[in-house]
């Protein structure tokens, strides 16, 4: 059972159309949207100039049968706890809600879809193969 996880940007991008997030989708049998990136997503439409559309499309894509909301719960916040903590001992400051998206998806099982590396850097947390490839040396 493959089972991905959207970050912001991975939304974003789908809604441009981006063929690659579309493909990752399509071979995905489980889609976790986390609540953070709803936040993140609202915060966005509403700075925007087309909340309304934004936001239909957005409960549409939700309501899909692959599509969960994943919430935060008190595995949730151990998950951060300890990732917070290595991240802070070896000095590598990350954004809170990277973090807190990337424990989500360690919770769920899941790889996180995203063109942030940031999620590199995270110990444990499986990224998406094109975000990985980008960081290889020999990458063009």
């Amino acid at each position: 059972m493959k089972k991905i996880l959207l970050d912001t940007n991975a939304y974003t991008r789908l809604l441009r159309g981006d063929r690659q997030i579309l493909q990752a989708l399509g071979d995905a049998d489980n889609i976790f949207v986390p609540v953070i990136v709803l936040g993140e997503l609202l915060a966005g439409f509403r700075g925007g100039t087309k909340e309304t559309s934004n936001r239909k499309l957005l409960e549409q894509f939700l309501m899909k049968p692959r599509v969960e909301v994943a919430l935060i719960n008190k595995d949730t916040a151990e998950i951060f706890g300890e990732i917070k903590y290595s991240l802070v001992k070896a000095g590598t400051p990350l954004p809170i809600n990277d973090i807190w998206i990337a424990c989500i998806a360690l919770e769920a099982g899941a790889v996180v879809i995203s063109y942030d590396d940031h999620f590199l850097k995270i110990p444990k947390v499986r990224v998406w193969a094109r975000l990985a490839a980008r960081q290889a040396p020999l990458d063009n």
